[in-house]
């Protein structure tokens, strides 16, 4: 094998392994997150306005750039994910208002993500104890 064929594979692994390296480096500290609303067993109806809210600790970082929060619904009791319902979100914020889905289910479970880009992975934070209830639309 020849120097440059050599020096190319060696280039491509270390760059391959460079975004783990800054990962590790540069973030301390762990993610976690608790749903405060909507509360354990709460019953919601497709259509109603309602207060997403949590209380999260955010990783001991410098600074938070590239970082983001998304809340994800899973109407299968936290099995799947599918859907993301929040809008963009700075890690500092810890609530939105969301208009609930027509997708009616005895076990909703929200997934409050966490992420920096290549300075701390994305991190679930699925809130299984806080399974709540979307009810079939009222009949008129």
């Amino acid at each position: 094998m020849n120097r440059r064929a050599l020096f190319a594979i060696v280039f491509a692994v270390a760059l391959s392994a460079a975004p783990q390296l800054v990962t590790t480096a540069n973030a301390g500290g762990t993610y976690s997150a608790k749903l405060i609303s909507p509360r354990v067993g709460q019953v919601l109806y497709p259509g109603q306005h309602v207060r997403v809210a949590w209380k999260s600790v955010l990783p001991d970082m410098d600074h938070l750039v590239g970082c983001e929060m998304e809340v994800w619904l899973s109407v299968d009791g936290g099995r799947t994910f599918l859907m993301c319902i929040s809008p963009w979100l700075t890690p500092k914020e810890t609530f939105f208002d969301w208009t609930v889905p027509n997708m009616p289910t005895n076990a909703a479970v929200l997934d409050i993500r966490f992420g920096c880009e290549v300075f701390y992975p994305e991190t679930f934070a699925p809130q299984p104890a806080s399974t709540f209830v979307i009810a079939h639309p009222p009949t008129t």
